[in-house]
């Protein structure tokens, strides 16, 4: 593992990106697809008036404005592809230009976008024989990149959003192992009989590809695919294990950032993939296990927004054109996000219960996280604000929160269904995409030029071309170096050979052509004997040559033998050092399962608690301002009462000494008559009391604590009555009758 560590591939972000000032700016790219309609005699509410713009018409019975009018709403698009049109037009159009900038080592995000039944899904996959944006993404990655693709295992990811290469061995190893495992691993093998439901995508007529691709880099294509369904995110295609016994549920993946400030998927799965075929079935194997429902609108609704990476890793030559250049920092990464979000719909419409109704609920709370994202993202644009831009409110946001900071292209394929039950969803989608189409994305960097001369693998090729022609022509193994096997020499020691002159002969006997013709021949004779001597002196050294070589290469090979024998030590441990940790993490896993099941009570109690809480501060807060009222409520009644007391009190006060001066002017009189009595002396005169005609005041006015006014009397009225009848009264002392005079006086009434 160690020697993997420092040729670990860059990940699609660029250090220092976002420092740099004046960074050139692109609008969001927000096209318009309209689907036909089911039926003829549908009402049709969308009329398409140019290339680039629609109209929306009400439809009928739907509520009219206050003027009574019907309101006609005019959208604008990069581009409006009506009912007509081809899936290679909307490719043409839409996803060629994402491909070529895939190549140049540049990132990309298409996502479709919607209400349920409008062709969303329909123009990301297409049918058979209407393949849609991804097969066709897919057939043109691997036309441009088919003959400079790499072995399988040269890039391997490093479950950090990284590539890392590894060597020409460690490659080997692996595709053995990989070859030597009966068993369906993660690789799929390719298809001897391809699948209906994926076959013919694409027909040949449609095949297209880029031309400007480098033939001095080597690639390599990765693929993941995963959903995120309410909220939580899921491996479309992790190959769990089944256990019919305890079966567990598909764990959730979450999200982490990389060294580079990346968004990535941690522990997804990712598979190395060497053809358009192969990667499709990649993609049909998770889309069988994406989660979708039947709905009111839709037979086949999705429930989840699926998101498809191709991912290409880009490595140069070195200077010989042959192998992999080991430079970490010249190893490119770039991917295309391919998204099928789930449509926006409405329960009352869909008549969506239970699971169906949280699900629904969850897609629309993302989908609304999105338009708030773009929302802020305008405002801070266009106003020169600086809001923070919620992308961690919904993992769909979050996951391509680097898109819309610059890290490569943003591409929205809108689609719409003209039917009039839609018109309301419509309009909705209208204006998001309107709002999206005014958010700009930073222009990414291009990347950096490889140092090193271009033609690299076409000199190489044509030196191995030229060599392999030569051996086939000589018999033999080449040798740059010998004079005589090299062509031109030949070439010109066959010239350099006496010519044979022309002559006829008649006689047999005839002596002056014959030893001409002999010494020619003689002459060529010894050039020929001298070119075999110096031929095998030639093959000779080059057989000595090739002894030592031959030599030197067994040494190697033993060398080479006992560092395998080495390695397979090595490797022998590490399985079991491997299976231990997978046993270790298994337990942990069982562990992790646990605790997340403690933590998800926990987590639900801790909601419960603190619901209750709240409703136990409300209602404390509320008991808290009605005592607080009903204690200023009797603070004022006790003022008010202790007031009226007071008053009473005084009231009963002044009536109480006005009732005992009278008695006691009473028993003032009653002395003297007694007085006068027991002395016998003559009767005096009773002192007159005096009346209101002499006085002319009865009392004292006085004024009250409340602003009022009170009279305290100080006359005393006597009134008698003599009662002959009334039998007489005994003294209390009962030792004699009172007189007639003190009866009298008795019976006087005061007041």
């Amino acid at each position: 593992v160690c020697c993997f560590t420092d040729r670990k591939g860059k990940t699609p972000r660029r250090p220092g990106q976002r420092k740099q000032c004046n960074i050139e700016k692109d609008p969001v790219g927000v096209y318009c697809r309209i689907r036909p309609l089911g039926t003829e005699d549908e009402e049709c509410c969308i009329e398409m008036i140019s290339s680039s713009t629609i109209q929306l018409h009400a439809p009928d019975g739907l509520k009219a404005n206050r003027n009574g009018e019907y309101k006609e709403t005019q959208y604008s698009f990069k581009k409006v592809f009506g009912v007509n049109t081809t899936q290679i037009e909307l490719f043409e159009d839409v996803g060629k230009l994402l491909i070529e900038d895939l190549i140049q080592c540049k990132n990309g995000l298409l996502f479709t976008y919607g209400v349920t039944g409008s062709g969303k899904t329909y123009t990301m996959t297409g049918s058979p024989g209407e393949g849609g944006l991804l097969p066709r993404s897919l057939d043109m990655l691997f036309n441009s990149i088919g003959p400079f693709q790499t072995k399988r295992f040269v890039f391997k990811p490093d479950d950090k959003n990284g590539m890392e290469i590894q060597s020409q061995v460690d490659a080997l190893l692996e595709r053995q192992k990989r070859d030597s495992q009966q068993s369906v691993s993660k690789i799929p093998s390719s298809r001897q009989k391809a699948d209906p439901e994926i076959a013919d995508m694409i027909s040949s007529d449609d095949a297209c590809k880029v031309e400007n691709v480098d033939e001095d880099s080597c690639y390599s294509v990765f693929v993941s695919y995963i959903e995120i369904y309410n909220n939580y995110i899921y491996d479309l295609l992790e190959d769990a294990p089944f256990d019919p016994i305890r079966p567990k549920p598909p764990q959730s993946k979450i999200l982490r950032e990389d060294q580079n400030h990346n968004m990535y998927v941690a522990g997804c799965t990712e598979i190395e993939v060497k053809s358009t075929e192969e990667a499709f079935e990649v993609f049909w194997k998770g889309q069988k296990k994406r989660r979708i429902a039947n709905t009111q609108l839709n037979r086949e609704s999705s429930r989840s927004h699926s998101v498809f990476t191709l991912k290409l890793v880009q490595a140069p030559l070195d200077a010989d054109g042959d192998h992999i250049l080991q430079d970490k920092n010249q190893v490119n990464v770039s991917q295309l996000c391919l998204v099928d979000l789930a449509g926006s719909e409405r329960t009352n419409r869909t008549r969506a219960e239970g699971s169906r109704l949280r699900e629904a609920g969850n897609i629309n709370q993302s989908l609304m996280t999105l338009r708030t994202c773009m929302e802020v993202l305008r405002e801070n644009q266009m106003c020169g604000t600086n809001k923070m831009v919620p992308y961690r409110d919904s993992k769909v946001t979050h996951l391509f929160k680097n898109y819309f900071d610059g890290e490569g292209k943003v591409r929205m394929v809108v689609c719409v269904n003209p039917k009039a039950d839609d018109y309301e969803e419509t309009i909705q989608v209208m204006r998001f995409a309107e709002m999206t189409q005014e958010v700009e994305v930073p222009r990414p960097v291009d990347r950096p030029i490889c140092g090193v001369a271009a033609g690299r693998r076409h000199r190489n090729q044509a030196f191995r071309d030229e060599l392999s022609r030569q051996l086939e022509e000589r018999g033999g193994p080449f040798n740059a170096g010998n004079a005589v096997r090299d062509p031109a020499q030949l070439n010109h020691l066959i010239e350099s050979l006496p010519a044979i002159p022309p002559c006829e002969l008649v006689d047999p006997a005839d002596d002056q052509m014959l030893p001409r013709l002999i010494e020619v021949l003689q002459r060529r004779h010894h050039t020929r004997q001298m070119i075999i001597e110096e031929f095998n002196k030639t093959v000779n050294s080059m057989l000595q040559q090739f002894d030592s070589q031959l030599s030197s290469k067994g040494n190697f090979l033993h060398d080479q033998q006992s560092k395998l024998s080495e390695k397979d030590k090595v490797i022998v441990s590490q399985k079991t050092e491997i299976e231990r940790l997978e046993k270790k993490s298994k337990t942990l896993e069982y562990k992790i399962d646990i605790l997340q099941k403690t933590t998800d009570m926990y987590e639900q109690d801790k909601r419960t608690l603190q619901h209750e809480l709240e409703t136990r501060d409300h209602r404390l807060h509320r008991e808290l301002s009605d005592r607080r009222r009903i204690e200023q409520h009797m603070q004022g009644m006790v003022t008010d009462t202790r007031l009226k007391w007071e008053k009473e009190c005084e009231r009963r006060v002044n009536a109480k000494q006005l009732e005992m001066q009278n008695k006691l002017w009473v028993k003032d009189e009653k002395l003297k008559q007694l007085k006068a009595i027991v002395t016998e002396s003559s009767p005096a005169q009773r002192p007159e009391r005096p009346t209101r005609e002499r006085d002319g005041n009865i009392g004292n006015v006085f004024k009250t604590r409340g602003g009022g006014q009170a009279v305290q009397f100080t006359d005393i009225e006597t009134l008698r009555q003599e009662c002959p009848t009334a039998p007489s009264r005994k003294r209390r002392s009962g030792s004699a009758e009172r007189p007639a005079q003190l009866e009298e006086t008795e019976n006087t009434v005061s007041y």
